[in-house]
């Protein structure tokens, strides 16, 4: 038997790290206002946990379902984040903005009483399935390492690359003009603010979000997500009990997740 065993190559060398009760995944109910890195970082300021992460931004005033990614549960943020997701929103017939959303600058406003359910839920129809997308310029797409948002802010406006989407559920629920309440099932990574911006658009009296609620991201659903208020005034032995642990987790995503 050899004797001069390299210590990289020892028995304990290779042992995981033992479970840490704070590695895994919290389910977080966004209130409005607060962006997704501000919860992130009260969660890591509040529970002095050093490795705080989530699995898809919102934007400030929408709300929802946010993934929390704690201790090694941050390595999943490419699994979790690749997830389809599903949202309740408003959108506002008749108002078109330079942020596609309500909290955008108007850029022009018009009438919309020739438009009706029937008109908008075919704009719906006609973009289910592929397509591709061109993100807005108020966003957190990067060109050249700058975020766009930024050069927003200065009044430039730069090309950027279409993303390819596919829409698999988008129907109106109700309207009351200039309200029009919906619901949308999309893969990752897909603009609902610019879907009610083309189809206002399309529909010649223009269009803006005027709310967002998140409802589920990949396998995860609001119904299991807990207020954020709420979550802040948990004790930290508590904490622990609300999140899904990380080896719960690989198990659920199978091989290679890790």
């Amino acid at each position: 038997m050899p004797q001069n065993i390299p210590t990289r190559f020892s028995t304990n060398a290779t042992r995981p790290p033992p479970a840490d009760p704070f590695d895994g995944v919290l389910l977080v109910d966004k209130p409005s206002g607060p962006t997704s890195h501000d919860l992130v970082a009260a969660i890591r300021r509040t529970f002095r946990i050093d490795k705080v992460g989530h699995g898809g931004t919102l934007d400030p005033n929408a709300t929802g379902l946010l993934i929390i990614l704690l201790g090694r549960g941050t390595r999943l943020s490419g699994q979790i984040m690749g997830g389809d997701k599903t949202y309740e929103g408003v959108m506002r017939m008749g108002r078109t903005t330079n942020s596609q959303d309500i909290d955008g600058e108007t850029v022009e406003e018009k009438l919309c009483t020739g438009v009706d359910a029937e008109q908008i839920q075919a704009q719906m129809d006609a973009r289910l399935g592929d397509s591709f997308q061109t993100p807005p310029m108020v966003s957190a797409v990067k060109i050249n390492g700058v975020p766009l948002y930024k050069l927003a802010r200065k009044g430039q406006v730069v090309e950027r690359a279409p993303r390819f989407v596919h829409l698999y559920r988008f129907r109106l629920l109700r309207y009351e003009a200039p309200l029009a309440t919906f619901e949308v099932l999309c893969s990752k990574g897909t603009y609902v603010r610019t879907l009610c911006h083309d189809i206002g658009q399309s529909l010649g009296c223009g269009a803006c979000l005027d709310a967002l609620r998140r409802t589920t991201s990949g396998s995860f659903t609001l119904t299991d997500a807990i207020p954020f208020d709420d979550l802040l005034k948990l004790p930290k032995d508590q904490l622990a009990s609300r999140l899904i642990p990380y080896q719960k987790l690989l198990t659920a995503l199978g091989p290679g997740a890790a």
